[in-house]
This record gives C-alpha cells, sequence and structure tokens, in this order.
C-alpha cells in the first residue's frame, strides 16, 4: 500500500471561552463604574458587552470600534 500523508491542519482558534471571559470582564467594569458613580464610563463597557453578546467578535478598525461604542 502506497497512501501519501494525509494533508493536516491546525484546530480551530477555541471554544468561545475566551469570548465570555472578555464578556464577563467589560461586564464587571461596567458593574464597578456604575457603582462609582461614572455612569458615563458604563456606558461605554456595556456597549462592549452588548457587541460581543450580539454573537460578533471584536473590531480591529477605528471606524468599527467607534460604531460599537456609539460614537
Amino acid at each position: 500500500m502506497n497512501q501519501r500523508a494525509g494533508k493536516s491542519h491546525k484546530a480551530a482558534l477555541g471554544d468561545g471561552s475566551q469570548d465570555m471571559k472578555l464578556k464577563l470582564f467589560f461586564k464587571d467594569c461596567a458593574n464597578i463604574l456604575t457603582d462609582n458613580n461614572q455612569e458615563d464610563a458604563a456606558f461605554y463597557f456595556e456597549q462592549i458587552v452588548e457587541h460581543i453578546m450580539s454573537g460578533k467578535s471584536l473590531p480591529s478598525d477605528k471606524r468599527e470600534i467607534a460604531r460599537v461604542l456609539g460614537c
């Protein structure tokens, strides 16, 4: 049997746990800011949480980041 080696590739990036960690981090940031009477700053963290919750990844383009933040 002369069979050639199969092609290989790396597995998928992950199971989504990193996204969950980021979401929880930003949510905790928003809560801490709200608890410290920093509602304006908390708003932006909440915008990021909503973006992640909608299933979208964090953007790297400045225009897209501004859109996520509601600017």
